[in-house]
């Protein structure tokens, strides 16, 4: 079993970090214990040129970071890389502007030349890792087929306001009309950081899907917020006959729903975050400014939602909820995630005990104290159990999660 990132930006996409380099990413792939990693902006012809240059291939489809480029982080052996990348489609469908964002899958580095090739007569993919083209999204999905019969596309975070394929914004509602005649290509979507399986199997148009889950990071530092779990050989043909199938798909590693920064509805200027039965109560409107809210990932899924909560279909795949160590740490001391008391703690558990998802998943509590303490320790076992207080995310700001009360916290 191995965990995979598949939704990853470079440097190359707009409002990410200037260390959105191979050499990082590899680093902080085996100090979270990330076995695969997609390169994602492959689309970016300068990203594209460096992955040519500074990747070998280490098997069927994946590839390693050429000797010599490798810095010396704590983690275990070096990471594989898969092509990836992210096109934001943005286009009119029945009178309706449409903006949705694909994950592309690609079975080699030579089929990213070739579908780039094509898309560079649409649009600009020199700006941004992501680019942005009129293109419908069944006509990208055709073109990505048409020139790599192998790949897969991935409809991104399908819940998101704003970019994606089911959010309040776009309003889809399901992968016929966003697809059409090509919707059975579909294989799988991405459930984005505001939600977790529990809340997409309420909606039956989702059904027979895989579910994945991914960081989408802009820096390196942020791979594995989620994660998927691979019971495969490291490859991309038994990668994408996992997600195709379902067949040696483990299940995923989940940021707790309620910290993603759609959780429910609000309005940041106004600061006022409401859950979506009282956000539908007031009609959608902002309690204290009467504009309308942004409609939260909750709310759209109560809109497209066939069945109750707790709803668990037969042979659905396991998932576990957690935070990023280094969180977990903040939340067990009291301090910030940017504190070099956090950093120093990080860097020890890493040292002493291993990559951050066996400390996250794995390793023993005493273990864990013994390195960090008695209340990292126990706020990782917490973390594992479920036993968070949140505060739910709106309208682009991330929600909180607590391990311990204040009192718990000054009694330390």
């Amino acid at each position: 079993m191995y965990l995979a990132d598949l939704h990853i930006h470079s440097r190359f996409s707009m409002a990410t970090s200037r260390e959105g380099d191979l050499p990082r990413l590899d680093a902080q792939a085996r100090r979270k214990g990330l076995s695969l990693v997609g390169t994602g902006d492959f689309t970016h012809p300068v990203w594209r040129r460096e992955l040519g240059e500074q990747l070998i291939p280490a098997g069927e489809g994946v590839y390693t970071l050429r000797p010599g480029l490798t810095l010396p982080e704590n983690g275990g052996g070096a990471a594989r890389f898969v092509v990836t990348g992210e096109i934001s489609c943005i286009y009119k469908r029945h009178g309706k502007t449409r903006k949705v964002h694909n994950l592309i899958l690609l079975p080699s580095l030579e089929g990213a030349e070739r579908l780039s090739a094509l898309l560079e007569e649409v649009g600009n993919l020199h700006s941004d890792g992501r680019p942005i083209l009129g293109l419908d999204s069944r006509d990208l999905l055709e073109m990505t087929l048409e020139t790599c019969p192998g790949a897969l596309l991935i409809p991104a975070h399908i819940w998101t306001p704003h970019f994606s394929m089911f959010g309040a914004f776009t309003s889809f509602d399901s992968l016929e009309e966003c697809f059409g005649d090509l919707a059975g290509e579909i294989f799988a979507v991405e459930t984005g950081l505001s939600s977790d399986p529990p809340m997409n199997w309420r909606v039956p148009a989702l059904d027979g899907l895989t579910l994945v889950s991914n960081s989408d990071a802009h820096s390196p530092g942020k791979l594995g917020r989620e994660a998927n779990l691979l019971d495969t050989g490291l490859s991309y043909p038994e990668l994408a006959a996992a997600i195709r199938t379902g067949e040696g798909f483990g299940g995923t590693i989940e940021f707790f729903p309620e910290e993603g920064k759609y959780h429910w509805d609000g309005h940041r200027n106004c600061g006022v975050r409401l859950p979506p039965a009282r956000a539908m109560e007031g009609g959608g409107l902002c309690p204290a400014c009467g504009k309308p809210l942004t409609i939260g990932v909750g709310h759209r899924i109560e809109e497209m939602a066939g069945r109750q909560p707790g709803f668990c279909p037969p042979g659905a795949k396991p998932y576990q909820r957690l935070a990023p160590l280094a969180e977990a740490i903040a939340a067990s001391t009291g301090r910030s995630t940017a504190s070099k008391r956090t950093a120093a703690l990080y860097d020890k558990l890493l040292q002493e005990l291993g990559p951050e998802f066996y400390i996250l998943l794995e390793a023993p509590v005493g273990e864990i104290a013994l390195a960090a303490g008695p209340m990292v320790a126990e706020g990782i076992r917490r973390l594992r159990l479920g036993q968070v207080q949140t505060e739910p995310g709106y309208d682009g700001v991330y929600g909180k999660v607590s391990l311990f009360t204040e009192e718990e916290l000054r009694q330390a």
